[in-house]
């Protein structure tokens, strides 16, 4: 296994990762390790991403674009949020065409992926598009405000259904959205100690810092790995993401009827956990670069690290939702009709041979298993009716030529 595995949002860079941290962000996180003692690598993640002054998600309106840190999939080409749209009308009509579907998105950044499905949806002629109120949960205020400029210069400020909190919103019917958010959320740092479990712990060292490890923080560490049948080798680091059980008895609550598409790097845990990856999946981002230093520029710098698939799932049912498929990001795309759009995109006399190009390079790297591609869709739900996979699975469930 190489220091940076394939298939990530973005393309690993041998050049230097970015040293500049914020300066008042590292104050703030010093001052904490001094009056308590060493934190756990979750607490800095949350500093470090969302603290309300400077942490990495709460400045900066660019962090997912070609300008910014990283670029995800939405953000690559219209087609992906096209795609995604022939989902959703499909969802909207198995549930019975209802006059309101909520679409809520998790972490929308700039709003593209809303205002490109509602932008397909009318050039399909799809009903929907009447339908359709679009939800971007962003933790940045800022944010919001761009995204619901962003929808009424294209003329789709009626669409927008603003003001929301995650957590604090109406139980909806339609869909929740979640592309490349829950890898974001802080995980804890443990490692595999003469057969038991140790937690890694962010302390001072100078002016900068280190792991130090010591007695796990919760019970619910060990707990989450003894569930899943996980024991670490000696030394062996890994991640646990304690806040996807939350996350996901917030969607529960929140969809009344509908589904929920969780579109993210991960696996199960006995590949998420394998001794194929000793020290972790954790990665940090910056100018489009990847590399393995949480420490190089505190704030200036996204943290990532690969969701476990069997966790999600397993909140899922807990929570009362039904887990109605999994496959890979590139099956999903073709089994919305990835082909077709394409077709439609070339047929279009309009289509210059820049643009062309522009997508088919797009949609190597949405599908490449080396890439995107790779991206787990896990979907679960609630209250859907009977019936065939929705069209998203359906690559993953059609019979295969010469099968019984």
């Amino acid at each position: 296994m190489s220091a940076f595995e394939p298939g990530l949002r973005r393309t690993p860079d041998p050049g230097p990762p970015p040293s500049e941290s914020v300066p008042a962000l590292v104050e703030r996180i010093r001052t904490e390790i001094a009056a308590g003692g060493p934190i756990t690598f979750a607490r800095f993640m949350e500093l470090a991403l969302y603290d309300p002054q400077h942490g990495y998600y709460r400045t900066g309106a660019d962090r997912p674009t070609r300008a910014g840190d990283f670029l995800t999939a939405p953000e690559l080409h219209p087609i992906f949020g096209a795609a995604l749209a022939r989902q959703l009308d499909e969802l909207w009509e198995r549930l019975g065409r209802p006059a309101e579907f909520v679409l809520r998105e998790y972490g929308a950044g700039t709003g593209t992926l809303g205002l490109t499905v509602l932008v397909a949806l009318e050039a399909d002629g799809s009903g929907l598009a009447r339908a359709l109120r679009y939800q971007p949960l962003e933790i940045d205020r800022g944010r919001a405000s761009a995204i619901a400029g962003r929808l009424a210069a294209a003329g789709f400020g009626a669409a927008l259904d603003p003001g929301h909190d995650a957590g604090e919103a109406e139980p909806i019917v339609g869909a929740v959205v979640a592309n490349e958010f829950l890898d974001a959320l802080p995980v804890h740092r443990v490692e595999g100690r003469d057969g038991g479990l140790a937690e890694l712990y962010v302390a001072g060292a100078g002016d900068g810092f280190v792991e130090r490890a010591g007695p796990p923080s919760t019970p619910a560490l060990a707990a989450r790995l003894a569930a899943e049948g996980i024991g670490l080798l000696d030394g062996q680091q890994a991640e646990v993401n304690l806040g996807v059980d939350d996350w996901v008895a917030e969607v529960a609550a929140a969809l009344r009827r509908g589904a929920a598409f969780i579109i993210d790097y991960g696996y199960p845990a006995t590949e998420l956990y394998g001794p194929g990856r000793p020290t972790g999946t954790l990665r940090a981002y910056a100018g489009h670069r990847v590399h393995a230093d949480p420490f190089a520029a505190i704030g200036r710098q996204d943290l990532t690290a690969h969701l476990d698939l069997t966790a999600l799932e397993r909140a899922a049912l807990d929570g009362g939702l039904e887990l109605i498929g999994r496959t890979s990001q590139a099956e999903f795309l073709v089994g919305c009709g990835l082909e077709s759009l394409l077709e439609t995109i070339r047929s279009d006399p309009a289509t210059t041979i820049e643009a062309w190009l522009a997508v088919r390079s797009a949609v190597a790297r949405l599908i490449d298993p080396a890439a995107m591609g790779r991206f787990a869709v896990v979907v679960v739900g609630r209250d859907l009716p009977a019936g065939p996979p929705l069209r998203g699975l359906a690559y993953r469930f059609a019979p295969r030529a010469g099968a019984d």
